[in-house]
């Protein structure tokens, strides 16, 4: 095997990329946008920068690993700098809690709540350590091909050990009992699209991985990453083929041939596809058989993670704010999950995010200006079939939802009179993502990692009913999340070479 085309140019279809090229395989890369990323994309206007989606550097570690496997150090590509306060939290106008990577920071802030929740915050911090590295060990950095690879004694004891029945929310809940405090490690389960009433006990790891291992910032924004392994590709030799979308992934007796691109056929011997996988299957992959059991009627059966609501800020005064990653929680956070999950509406009282790196790295507006990013999480639209006109996110409900957000944001947060102020905007909404970025449903995380679209049960890194044909990204093994991400654009790489190797 010598050449592989790769079929998207997000995280996952870069890493994938470079892994391969330093493998010695000749590498090809298509990506319909007009820039690499994916949903990690850049907005640049009015001397404002924008990231688009990620904001939030976790676990560097594999970040840097790309580079160091191609031999380059990282820091000539993707410099990082500790972000410091972690973040600031609002419960209401006059409630807020900050944050600390300092452990006796945190410690000062959990006492100042309570001597017994500090005592159990810690202990649970301990507690899903421990559980993260099972997780790690036996089923983050390795994938299935079949059942014998799951149902097997020193797996199934690891998801024992793992107490995965559990949803996050109640597991939180055992060791602390301050509300606030709860959310404040719950929410994070946000970060891959899911309720934390809903979601597995294991995801709980996201807020232990801010804690232990810090949060951190790299100059020009999270776009740099990509950027940087764009650069990297192209200074080894790679082709990157931007604003050129894939009509099929072509099928031949079982086994994957190439791309078809405008009408022609670009040879492989293998295809990794880093698009979203529910849409791949949907519209890039036309062979039934290779489909296998995922059919038109499986995928729209899947459950799809949230989306967002997202507005982009560029305001004519800079705020003096510490932290850069904010949130502010719903007065009612069980019901604002209920809309979004159950209701399937804009929540009625929404939390959000916010994030504000200007503070860190003026070169992201003009002078004395500033950007605000704004982050709401909302549902994710309706199944192909069953969109309507009242799903198209109209002008007129983006400003009814844009006012709702800012009056909190003003009400509740440290931009008392942001609408004053703001001279540039741009919004995204479920459709941006799903049409932009061929988001099934415009599901901003890909498929909900619930216990059953999660670890086997969630779509494998090599097809299954297809030879040749590997996928990495949010959809697929081992599940959403920049770090993740990258580890399935690994695991994806692996399973290609293993195959390379037994032929």
């Amino acid at each position: 095997m010598e050449r592989v085309v790769v079929v998207g140019a997000g995280i996952g279809g870069l890493a994938a990329a470079i892994r391969l090229q330093q493998a010695g395989y000749q590498v090809e890369l298509f990506e319909k946008e007009p820039q690499v990323g994916g949903k990690m994309n850049r907005i640049t206007e009015e001397g404002f920068t924008f990231d688009v989606g990620p904001t939030i550097v976790m676990m560097p570690k594999l970040y840097r690993e790309v580079f160091e496997l191609a031999g380059r150090n990282p820091d000539d590509y993707i410099p990082m700098t500790p972000v410091e306060p972690l973040m600031d939290i609002s419960f209401s106008s006059d409630e807020r809690v900050q944050l600390s990577n300092n452990l006796a920071e945190i410690v000062s802030t959990l006492e100042a709540v309570g001597e017994k929740d500090a005592q159990g915050y810690l202990e649970y911090l301990a507690l899903l350590y421990k559980r993260y590295l099972i997780a790690k060990d036996n089923f983050l950095q390795r994938s299935f091909r079949g059942p014998g690879d799951f149902y097997n004694p020193k797996s199934l004891l690891a998801g024992i050990r793992l107490h995965t029945l559990g949803d996050a929310y109640s597991s939180v809940a055992k060791h602390v009992q301050d509300d606030r405090l709860r959310k404040s490690l719950a929410f994070q389960t946000f970060y891959i699209g899911i309720s934390p009433y809903e979601g597995p006990s294991l995801y709980m790891i996201i807020p232990m991985i801010e804690l232990l291992y810090g949060v951190w910032y790299m100059p020009g924004g999270m776009y740099a990453f990509a950027d940087g392994m764009r650069r990297l590709f192209e200074e080894r030799g790679g082709q990157v083929h931007t604003s050129t979308p894939v009509e099929r992934i072509a099928i031949e007796n079982g086994r994957a041939t190439g791309v078809v691109v405008d009408g022609t056929l670009h040879a492989a011997d293998a295809v990794v596809c880093g698009a979203d996988f529910p849409y791949a299957m949907k519209h890039l992959v036309s062979d039934e058989r290779a489909r296998g059991s995922y059919t038109d009627k499986a995928i729209d059966a899947m459950k799809y993670s949230c989306s967002c609501f997202i507005l982009y800020l560029g305001l004519d005064k800079r705020y003096p704010t510490e932290a850069i990653h904010s949130i502010r929680f719903a007065s009612d956070f069980e019901k604002n999950i209920a809309d979004i999950f159950e209701a399937e509406r804009f929540p009625e009282d929404p939390s959000f995010y916010l994030y504000a790196p200007s503070s860190v790295d003026p070169d992201l507006a003009p002078e004395g200006m500033q950007t605000l990013y704004v982050l709401v999480p909302v549902p994710a639209l309706p199944a192909e079939d069953e969109m309507s006109d009242a799903c198209r996110w109209h002008d007129e409900d983006v400003a009814a939802y844009r006012e709702r957000v800012l009056d909190l944001v003003e009400r509740e947060t440290a931009y008392s009179d942001v609408r004053d102020h703001i001279v540039f905007e741009k919004a995204y909404t479920p459709l941006d993502f799903a049409e932009r970025f061929n988001a099934y449903r415009g599901a901003t995380f890909g498929l909900r990692p619930t216990l059953f679209q999660s670890n086997y049960w969630r779509p494998h890194n090599k097809a299954k009913q297809c030879e040749g044909l590997y996928f990495c990204g949010s959809s697929v093994h081992p599940g959403a999340g920049v770090p993740i991400v990258l580890l399935s654009a690994r695991l994806a790489v692996e399973e290609l070479m293993a195959d390379d190797h037994a032929s």
